[in-house]
């Protein structure tokens, strides 16, 4: 039987998957949804994200921190990044929360704090 931490890995790496091409979602929309601390979201992308759409999750500003890995998918995407070469503008690019939550739920994922809508 996988352990709490295993199946919140699990979760995390799904919402992640459902993240459209061209959208992204910071640490904090993924943690909302499955009901954990963004820092953990991220500690998780460090660690397993390189099974899931990593490039599609950003912190709160849309920044990324291995932004030169993400260049080419970014661009394949359509993602635009700022002009301060940090990331992404939310504004432009936040994937719709709503249906992120839908579609986790459809695909099996457990929502937690349904996201109310667009920052």
């Amino acid at each position: 039987m996988p352990s709490a931490t295993d199946r919140l890995v699990e979760q995390v790496l799904l919402a992640a998957d459902l993240v459209p091409s061209g959208r992204v979602v910071s640490y904090g929309d993924l943690a909302a949804l499955v009901g954990t601390s963004p820092r953990r979201v991220g500690r998780i992308m460090a660690t397993h994200g390189h099974r899931t759409n990593w490039w599609r999750v950003t912190n709160a500003a849309g920044d990324l921190v291995v932004l030169d890995a993400a260049r080419a998918m970014w661009a394949a995407e359509g993602i635009r990044i700022k002009p301060n070469g940090l990331g992404t503008r939310m504004r432009d690019h936040h994937a719709d929360l709503a249906r992120l939550a839908a579609d986790f739920e459809a695909a099996g994922g457990v929502v937690v704090d349904p996201p109310a809508g667009q920052p």
